[in-house]
């Protein structure tokens, strides 16, 4: 992989909205185990609290996940990798933030309100990346236009 490509990979990751649109991958390996992500995430997301014992289960994933996703990233950083390897690590990397994100939100929940709440964030992360895309990131007047003549 060329050096321009790997620094375009890692700054796909370092995005805010990175996640936005990103799906939590069904099935996943982690530490060298096959974890089915999605189900373990909706399962987990699904319950009104966390009983003691799960909790445990819970944190333990996240730190795996946590692990994980070092791991991949290190390898997109140092790693002799194709680009097409590097692209399915950042989508990797992409789905294990998304499932991180719906871990770290556990407690009481309204999943209605919560899914409603999701998705205004994630509208907001993705108006604002059309704002830097666009160049208009500079705009504090709130006509969406950046400012001329400075």
């Amino acid at each position: 992989m060329k050096d321009f490509e790997r620094k375009q990979l890692l700054e796909r990751l370092d995005r805010e909205g990175a996640t936005v649109g990103a799906s939590i991958p069904e099935e996943i390996e982690v530490q060298g185990e096959d974890l089915d992500l999605q189900s373990f995430v909706f399962e987990i997301k699904r319950r009104d609290t966390i009983p003691k014992g799960e909790r445990d289960r819970v944190e333990t994933a996240k730190k795996n996940l946590r692990r994980e996703r070092l791991q991949r990233r290190q390898l997109i950083e140092d790693g002799e990798i194709s680009f097409e390897e590097g692209e399915q690590l950042v989508e990797d990397v992409v789905g294990i933030d998304r499932a991180l994100n719906a871990l770290e939100q556990l407690g009481p929940a309204n999943i209605e309100g919560e899914a409603q709440a999701q998705e205004m964030a994630d509208r907001k992360r993705w108006m604002k990346f059309l704002k830097q895309a666009l160049g208009h990131e500079a705009a504090d007047s709130g006509t969406g236009r950046a400012s001329r003549g400075r």
